[in-house]
């Protein structure tokens, strides 16, 4: 996403909005496995709630993922 840099004098510079990326490790008890991954602060809440066992699923399902 882009958007400006307004400074108090109103001027505006071009700029970028980066999403908030984290690199995080993730144990597989199925597999029994570690896998590292870059995940969005939003993509850990959604792995916290539904398990990463059901995420690597659906993503795998939905042509994300391939294993």
């Amino acid at each position: 996403m882009s958007g400006n840099n307004v400074s108090h004098a109103h001027n505006k510079t071009k700029r970028r909005f980066y999403p908030n990326l984290q690199k995080k490790r993730f144990y597989i008890p199925e597999t029994g496995e570690w896998i590292t991954l870059k995940v969005s602060t939003a993509g850990l809440r959604t792995i916290n709630k539904n398990g990463i066992t059901s995420v690597l699923k659906k993503a795998q399902e939905n042509g994300y993922v391939v294993l």
